[in-house]
């Protein structure tokens, strides 16, 4: 009796596990001291906002996958941030440059002092592709909610105006890299950062339409 009701939870836990259709998501870990683990809500609350606007459910937990992982290649969208150095070898790029070019898409914030480091990863990831200013027709800022002057100012930083920048692979935006704007700082529990909770709301938005162009295409 006991053996059957071992091979009866095993196989209930299979079904269980093949059923779960589930989207999981990744926060980019590096080396280099560019505090990549930074605001560690922001994922977290970005997910649960989304889940109200997304046709695909996403799991409630993102995880932590390294640079040069294969793991990475199990994931449609992966997060990437920090203030700092970005540190890697060739064979960490080859292995995000696979995963890009098979399905995967790479979102970029620059939490402030990120930008020079990010901006040298972007040319050695994508050498003979340039990274472009993203038009504001480009669905990215139109897919749910609209954003018809770009991206939402999240925090002052330089007083710059915000920028998104992407890279195309024969048609296909892949990777995303927002300057000046935060968002993920918006993402995050409301007394890390102190932001309006109108700001907050339109840093949410921003990222339900990056996840959308991520996960279910323009």
């Amino acid at each position: 009796m006991l053996v059957f009701i071992l091979i009866l939870a095993i196989s209930s836990e299979r079904t269980m596990a093949q059923a779960d259709t589930r989207v999981s998501i990744a926060r980019i870990q590096y080396r280099g001291g560019g505090d990549w683990y930074n605001d560690p809500s922001a994922l977290r609350n970005l997910i649960s906002y989304s889940r109200r606007f997304l046709p695909i459910s996403i799991k409630e937990q993102y995880d932590d996958v390294e640079l040069g992982s294969r793991e990475l290649h199990r994931y449609p969208f992966a997060f990437m941030t920090g203030h700092g150095i970005i540190v890697y070898n060739e064979a960490e790029l080859e292995n995000v440059r696979s995963w890009l070019d098979n399905g995967g898409f790479l979102y970029i914030d620059d939490d402030y002092g990120l930008d020079e480091a990010a901006r040298v990863f972007i040319e050695r990831l994508f050498p003979s592709e340039d990274l472009v200013e993203i038009p504001l027709s480009h669905p990215i800022y139109t897919s749910v909610f609209k954003f018809p002057e770009g991206l939402p100012k999240i925090h002052e930083h330089d007083n710059k105006a915000p920028q998104g920048f992407g890279v195309f692979r024969e048609g296909r935006l892949v990777l995303f890299y927002t300057y000046e704007s935060n968002l993920g700082d918006g993402w995050a529990d409301a007394a890390a950062h102190g932001n309006p909770e109108s700001i907050r709301e339109r840093a949410l938005q921003m990222g339900v339409n990056i996840l959308t162009i991520a996960l279910l295409g323009s």
